[in-house]
């Protein structure tokens, strides 16, 4: 029987109830599929500064390095909204586990069921079948991370900002290569989006995307975009796109984007898949839903938990190699919702169910 490693980071407000719920989906898998859990909790972001004095403590990234994948929850909120910005929950945990581990490349999909069509800003007859696309963003690279970065105060008393967007022809390739990937897995089209008219890193993208399809991928169809028409075409027709790939501050944006139109955030997982294996020789990844702290609804049990037990599923699939499994649980998921259990992000004013009796209908929907 095989034994799951993975650290349960849950994080601040609603994320350790969201949690909870996903751990005990995760279980019931578990027991069906015949494979053993060994989850291990840890503090991060504000509940880390509270209990430890800094968002990312040397003894959860300890944890992490020991453990096969990280099942991550949400973090910040208006408590530490005063802290110096470096100090932050969002900035002083997220950012450095992503260097720590080279976790360069973010897959979200951007799923809507026909069934929950409402919970859209785009009208019905735009998107009549739901929305099925995936993002794929580069996350390592880029302004976020390039250097200089800096604020100084000029000779006249002026204040200037800096800040570096940098590319290397070999980041590019290997977040090419996991938009590949995952474009074979579906239906082997790929839309690369850059700013090529104007950028020099975005000029570098564009070539180097091009020349590495050639090489490696003539069975998928590429074709390039620029960001502001991606921006305008995602709420056009988001279906247009199967499989988009993007650098990092674009993609940031552009997710965004996409989960609006997929209606709500609580539906939404994601996957950040690093450059190092884990010791079953698998890509070592972080997991988490796309949505926040949601501060305003913490401690109500209303909470949607779907989001965290589909990033479950994620974690089973690309870390652990159980796509079965992973499969089983968003099928549940799928027939729980559309069967009519309904948290109040996606009831449309309807007939809705907490964050426990959420994770029950999808359970239920395992059996």
């Amino acid at each position: 029987m095989p034994t799951l490693k993975f650290a349960v980071l849950a994080g601040d407000y609603i994320g350790p109830e969201v949690m909870s719920e996903a751990l005990r989906v995760l279980g019931h898998v578990a027991r069906r599929e015949g494979f053993a859990l060994e989850p291990t909790a840890a503090d991060v972001g504000g509940a880390a500064i509270d209990r430890h004095g800094k968002a990312l403590p040397d003894d959860t990234l300890r944890l992490c390095e020991q453990s096969d994948a990280i099942l991550f929850g949400s973090v910040g909120g208006p408590k530490w909204e005063n802290l110096p910005p470096k100090e932050q929950p969002e900035r002083a945990a997220l950012l450095p586990l992503r260097k720590h581990f080279t976790l360069f490349a973010n897959i979200r999909p951007g799923l809507l069921y026909p069934e929950l069509a409402a919970a859209s800003p785009l009208k019905s007859e735009r998107i009549p079948d739901g929305i099925d696309i995936v993002c794929i963003r580069e996350l390592t690279g880029g302004l976020y991370f390039g250097r200089p970065k800096e604020t100084t105060t000029l000779a006249d008393g002026d204040v200037q900002a800096v800040d570096t967007m940098v590319y290397r022809r070999s980041e590019i390739e290997r977040i090419a290569a996991t938009a590949i990937a995952a474009a074979r897995s579906r239906k082997k089209r790929l839309c690369s989006i850059d700013k090529a008219n104007i950028l020099e890193t975005s000029v570098l993208w564009r070539k180097t995307v091009a020349a590495y399809a050639a090489r490696h991928a003539p069975d998928v169809e590429l074709s390039h975009m620029y960001v502001d028409n991606a921006a305008m075409q995602l709420v056009r027709n988001p279906n247009q796109f199967d499989v988009f790939v993007t650098e990092n501050m674009f993609g940031d944006i552009l997710s965004d984007e996409m989960a609006v139109v997929c209606g709500s955030l609580g539906m939404l997982s994601s996957a950040s898949l690093g450059a190092g294996r884990n010791s079953l020789g698998l890509p070592f990844g972080l997991y988490e839903p796309a949505g926040g702290t949601a501060p305003d609804i913490a401690g109500k049990g209303v909470a949607n938990p779907c989001a965290q037990i589909l990033s479950t599923a994620l974690m089973l699939r690309y870390s652990f190699g159980l796509e079965e499994a992973a499969s089983r649980i968003e099928a549940a998921v799928r027939r729980a919702v559309t069967g009519g259990a309904r948290t109040a992000d996606i009831s449309f004013g309807g007939a809705c169910v907490g964050t426990r009796a959420m994770s029950d209908a999808v359970i239920a929907a395992l059996s």
